[in-house]
């Protein structure tokens, strides 16, 4: 594998390894939020929530948009939404005490049955 994708995933990994950010990603992937709704949503200081958004921003991970005196943060790296809900999907059998085995005999099952 090139070094350049390791450094590149390994980069990745450490901007989505912070539990805050991952807190922030995981709202807005239902829908767009401004700072305030984030540090209600979150129980955060408002000063914490910036500097989230601004780290996730630097890397393109998220946009803002500003409408009057409103700025609402959005989501847009489909890459990341993706990664976020395998990553969902694989703790999901953890969350509930389920072996990978189990879960895997389940998922089969709830797709035979379509």
């Amino acid at each position: 594998m090139q070094k350049r994708i390791l450094e590149e995933l390994s980069h990745i990994f450490k901007l989505l390894s912070a539990e805050k950010r991952l807190a922030i990603l995981m709202l807005l992937q239902e829908r767009t939020y401004t700072v305030s709704e984030l540090v209600e949503e979150l129980g955060m200081e408002q000063s914490a929530v910036s500097h989230q958004l601004k780290a996730l921003r630097e890397e393109q991970v998220v946009t803002d948009e500003k409408v009057g005196r409103t700025v609402t943060y959005r989501l847009t790296d489909s890459h990341i939404i993706d990664l976020l809900e395998n990553a969902e999907e694989h703790v999901g059998h953890l969350v509930k005490n389920e072996t990978h085995a189990e879960w895997l005999a389940d998922e089969t099952s709830r797709k035979n049955s379509k």
